[in-house]
């Protein structure tokens, strides 16, 4: 077991950081990669004389051939005559898609760019009579094809660390073990997501006693990562990422919104050719999604120590439009952080470098973006639509110098609080940089450009070192949340940084994050039953569930001969997620109804028809 534990814990050590490399999940490209390491940073995204920020960015290396031109800052109507022509493959017709929120437009060429190309790009900008010609250029980058690449095993999990129910017996959710019991009942459920790794992946929500409350089983594959719960439009609604996650670190997929009813009300994708990547996705106020992406190009890497023939892996945020799916802007960390920064070596072998490692995204409410970079230790304000970066926290080039104890290592999930201050998920690890990972709290002193720590939170139990993944969540009584990560554990401590709940999944399970709200869910499902009629054949066995279903508090049993003489026979409290009772009698046919703290029906089941014991074999 100790060994078994050691290598998943490996696995999500290679998750966060991009370390792994099968021999057959990364082929080397052949002949010498085009430059990519750009001359000058900071490019800057608003055209000179304008209020409009475009992308890709003015003079940028990093464009996807699949790009759209985005027009941010400007009504529509106010962006005109758009030309774009590329060096190689010529003049590209296309559309102008509008923004929902008013403030733009996307040009969207009919066919895709050549690789390596310059693209210009001419418009006439500025309201009527104040209209002008404006143009800039980029160049297309050379993606390295990422279908080839390795996943992570996902074998069976043992039977000791998933539950099984006889009523939802697809269904197979890791057992949550509660070590230190709730003391914040008001704080809400748990949400964590489970995969890759061992056993079944999905999104879970689990009560503060352990019990499971919802889990969505996905298919082999496929994983879950980042369930929260975000504000869209008037209602509170479940948040997260589904897709394949690469060895190299990332995730290919999408961003799923669904209501308390557990359907999918929006699926946010990626645009410009790339996929949503797995490490953040935050909605923004006016139906605005911040979204991470993973861009791996080719890029020659002999001025840096590498390999001519190398591969870098460029992380990018994408604001899209959730109406129209449009790109309304888009950063690349290659045109604005320097690959000296990064504390992840450059790899002699042919591997792509993840020199930055995007892992969190935290809109503000003035526009602006505060984001967090794993491999090089910082947190980077960056000014909205421009994209100019106003301040490093930490790392090599940062730009406050750290009181006592406000340094950090490999960190994750930067959030600006409201007061100012900045909190952070310190692995401090993987490289060990630490002796423990820890939630921190830190304060900026812009005036006299330093850092203070305000407030460490460690486990209190004894230290726990988080190798990748994890968040701190600040509740609303200024309690925390920390989600360990790869250890895999979660834990509520109070200000203070006393322990007020404590849970742990099997060893070798992950989830990225863990998060607890306030959460009443009302599947659009009905719930499930399932009957046995026992060896004696006196009476029945029955086992209810309702899959999401937060508020059930008992279950009334109907049986019967036949489906048309249903009764109410019994009923039982909602012990868990599925609840059993036996009842007198041989009944043919069952269903069930969820009864809330009232007595009042909140759903009834399908009838289903008892089963009757398998007729022994044989004796002889």
């Amino acid at each position: 077991m100790l060994v078994a534990v050691v290598a998943w814990v490996l696995v999500a050590v290679l998750l966060a950081t991009g370390s792994f490399a099968g021999k057959r999940s990364v082929i080397p490209p052949s002949g010498v990669s085009p430059a990519c390491l750009p001359t000058t940073l900071n490019h800057a995204a608003t055209l000179s004389g304008t209020s409009v920020d475009v992308s890709p960015a003015p003079n940028t290396d990093t464009a996807n051939p699949a790009t759209q031109i985005s027009f941010l800052g400007a009504p529509a109507a106010e962006v005109r005559e758009v030309s774009v022509e590329g060096s190689s493959s010529g003049r590209h017709p296309g559309r102008e898609v509008a923004y929902f929120q008013g403030d733009g437009a996307s040009f969207v060429p009919d066919r895709p760019f050549d690789v390596g190309e310059r693209v210009l790009v001419r418009a006439i900008l500025g309201p009527p009579g104040s209209q002008r010609p404006r143009s800039f250029s980029f160049r297309v980058a050379t993606p390295y094809p990422t279908a080839g690449i390795a996943g992570f095993p996902n074998p069976p999990a043992p039977p000791s660390a998933y539950q099984s129910f006889v009523s939802a017996p697809g269904l197979r959710p890791p057992v949550l073990g509660v070590t230190a019991a709730d003391r914040d009942p008001a704080a809400g459920d748990l949400f964590m997501t489970v995969g890759p790794g061992p056993g079944e992946a999905g999104p879970l929500i689990y009560s503060p006693t352990g019990r499971l409350v919802w889990f969505e089983d996905l298919p082999k594959g496929l994983n879950a990562e980042n369930l929260s719960v975000q504000r869209y439009g008037a209602q509170d609604d479940l948040t997260w990422w589904r897709g394949h996650v690469l060895a190299l670190g990332f995730g290919q997929g999408e961003d799923i919104v669904m209501d308390r009813n557990y359907r999918t009300i929006a699926t946010i994708l990626a645009g410009n050719g790339y996929q949503a990547d797995l490490h953040d996705f935050q909605i923004a106020p006016g139906d605005v999604a911040y979204v991470s992406v993973y861009n791996v190009m080719r890029c020659n890497l002999a001025s840096v120590g590498g390999r001519p023939n190398g591969v870098i892996v460029d992380t990018a945020v994408q604001e899209i439009d959730m109406k129209t799916g449009m790109v309304r802007w888009e950063w690349h960390s290659l045109d604005h952080v320097g690959v000296a920064e990064s504390h992840a070596p450059v790899p002699t072998t042919p591997v792509p470098w993840d020199c930055f490692h995007l892992n969190s995204i935290d809109p503000e409410p003035g526009g602006d973006l505060l984001i967090s970079a794993r491999s090089t230790w910082s947190a980077y304000q960056l000014r909205g639509g421009s994209g100019r970066i106003l301040w490093r926290l930490a790392g090599t080039n940062g730009s406050f110098r750290a009181g006592p104890g406000a340094e950090t290592a490999w960190q994750h999930d930067a959030r600006m609080q409201p007061d100012g201050g900045i909190t952070m998920f310190d692995n401090g690890s993987n490289p060990r940089v630490h002796d423990q990972s820890r939630g921190v709290r830190v304060a900026i002193d812009t005036t006299h450009n330093t850092t203070r720590l305000l407030r460490a939170y460690p486990h209190p139990a004894g230290p726990l070192l988080a190798d990748s993944q994890g968040n701190m969540q600040t509740l609303p009584n200024e309690d925390v949340v920390l989600g360990w990560g790869a250890v895999p554990s979660v834990s509520e401590l109070g200000k203070g940084g006393g322990l007020l709940f404590d849970a742990h999944l099997p060893p070798g399970s992950s989830s990225y994050r863990a998060f607890r709200f306030p959460w009443n869910g009302r599947p659009a499902w009905p719930p499930a039953v399932s009957a046995r009629l026992l060896a004696a054949e006196d009476s029945i066995a029955v086992f209810a569930s309702w899959n999401g279903a937060g508020d059930v508090a008992s279950w009334r049993v109907l049986a019967g001969s036949e489906p048309a003489s249903l009764r109410s026979r019994a009923t039982m409290p909602a012990s868990g997620f599925e609840s059993s009772v036996i009842v007198p009698g041989a009944y043919a046919d069952v269903a069930v109804q969820a009864l809330g703290s009232s007595g009042q029906v909140l759903a009834t089941s399908p009838t289903a028809q008892v089963q009757k014991p398998p007729i022994p074999p044989p004796s002889g």
